[in-house]
């Protein structure tokens, strides 16, 4: 049997880099967990009162919405010097330090192998209708973030057919986050989940929960950044803080708390769950282009499945 126990994935990682930052270099370091409007607000109206108490920032949308009002420092830790271009800002702002790889999910208790999804066609199959679930929470790991990678693969056009046809499932919009859906996967409440981060179905099946993850593509690859403010109170500590989180040292603490490091050199703890460009294909977003085009990836959601 196995027993949902809801996991604080962010504060687990955080806590534990944090406390290996502090072992190995002595500096304190607090944090506070926010939402990304009240960070971004936050750290704005600290800076045009002159009285900057935040040093680093960190999140997916956070840190497009701070560089445009100029209170993030360009700058590139040595240690990220080698990443791929899409997890480093061309423009040096900010430096991803994980990602998130979102694809369905499936209660094999409910489907068996030989009826499993294997390409997007296949979820519009009618035998599917009204047991396929997604969130609507604002995000990319959401049907708005679903929307967004087939149209970024399949082009506008062949994306609305595809639309239309998916629209006939009755997809099940529920408002609460991915990893809380996956959770209703569990109990078998509903049989296909879309935009389920797939390092979280590896971590609960080990638990013995009847959920597996699908490589269909194209699966949706955000990232979470992390940015040192412009004019920080503890500009050195705050910039050491971010080149630990991406040093391999940093690097293989993400990856020990089940996430999918940023650096190449680190693998996951499952390997298959990093998009290869043949088993699995991804279409990713920089925090900038969710910024720029969530509205429209939004409307487009409305449109077909509101």
């Amino acid at each position: 049997a196995y027993e949902i126990r809801p996991r604080d994935w962010s504060s687990d990682v955080c806590s534990s880099d944090l406390k290996a930052f502090e072992a190995k270099y002595g500096i304190k370091v607090s944090y506070t967990r926010n939402t990304a409007t009240q960070l971004v607000l936050k750290v704005i109206n600290e800076a045009k009162a002159n009285r900057r108490e935040v040093d680093v920032i960190d999140g997916t949308f956070s840190v497009s919405a701070l560089k445009k009002e100029g209170v993030t420092l360009k700058w590139t830790p040595d240690t990220a010097k080698d990443f791929p271009k899409d997890v480093i800002d061309p423009e040096g702002y900010w430096t991803a330090t994980n990602v998130y790889v979102a694809t369905p999910a499936i209660n094999t208790d409910l489907i068996k192998p030989a009826d499993e999804p294997k390409t997007l066609a296949d979820l519009a199959n009618p035998k599917w209708k009204g047991r396929i679930v997604w969130s609507v929470v604002p995000g990319i790991a959401t049907g708005a973030g679903f929307v967004a990678a087939v149209i970024k693969q399949e082009g506008e056009a062949k994306a609305r057919a595809f639309f239309a046809e998916l629209a006939k499932q009755n997809v099940v919009g529920v408002g609460f986050p991915a990893r809380t859906v996956l959770d209703q996967i569990v109990t078998g409440e509903y049989s296909i989940m879309l935009q389920n981060f797939n390092s979280q179905a590896v971590v609960v099946a080990a638990k013995g929960a009847p959920v597996k993850w699908l490589p269909i593509s194209p699966a949706t690859l955000a990232l979470t950044a992390a940015s040192v403010v412009k004019d920080a109170p503890h500009p050195n500590a705050a910039r050491l803080l971010v080149d630990f989180l991406v040093s391999p040292e940093g690097q293989t603490i993400f990856r020990d708390l089940d996430y999918v490091p940023a650096s190449p050199a680190v693998p996951p703890k499952d390997p298959g769950v990093r998009p290869d460009g043949r088993t699995l294909r991804a279409q990713a977003f920089t925090p900038e282009e969710i910024d720029a085009e969530m509205p429209k990836w939004t409307e487009i959601f409305n449109e077909y499945f509101r």
